[in-house]
């Protein structure tokens, strides 16, 4: 006779618990399966919408520039982080490859304008903010004579 303690239908019950579990296993392996093949076409079909972004903003600049369409080739290759100010300044770099001439000249300030900025300076200049007016209070109330206030309020000017 053997020691063990269990009865015979135990045995059967462990039987149909560990072809249960087996089954569950190869569900869930199978479910495992379906969702990386799911991941795998999300993943390339998100490749394939970054890609056709890329070269949509690529081509939309050399437009806006004139450059023929054909640099977008040199333009994927060297950049990694595509947008329209990136693409922007590597035309800019590479402008003699494409016969671009840029235009780097400041924006144009009308006499009005520089007019008005010189008198907000003038006034801003001399203004007296809350804090150099207490400074400027502290140092009154601390001259020792008539000549140190003198020449204080003559440093003010």
């Amino acid at each position: 006779m053997s020691n063990n303690y269990w009865e015979d239908e135990d045995e059967d019950q462990d039987n149909d618990i560990n072809l249960q579990g087996d089954d569950l296993v190869k569900k869930l392996r199978k479910a495992k399966r379906a969702d990386e093949k799911r991941i795998k076409e999300l993943t390339e079909q998100l490749e394939g919408f970054s890609k056709a972004q890329r070269e949509r903003v690529v081509k939309e600049v050399l437009e806006k520039k004139g450059v023929n369409a054909k640099a977008a080739r040199l333009v994927l290759k060297d950049l990694d982080d595509i947008n329209e100010d990136s693409v922007s300044n590597w035309l800019d770099d590479n402008a003699d490859l494409f016969g671009i001439k840029i235009d780097k000249e400041e924006p144009k300030v009308s006499e009005v304008d520089k007019a008005a900025l010189r008198q907000q300076d003038i006034l801003t200049q001399g203004a007296i903010t809350p804090d150099r007016e207490q400074d400027l209070n502290a140092r009154i109330d601390n001259a020792q004579s008539a000549d140190e206030l003198i020449a204080l309020l003559r440093s003010q000017q």
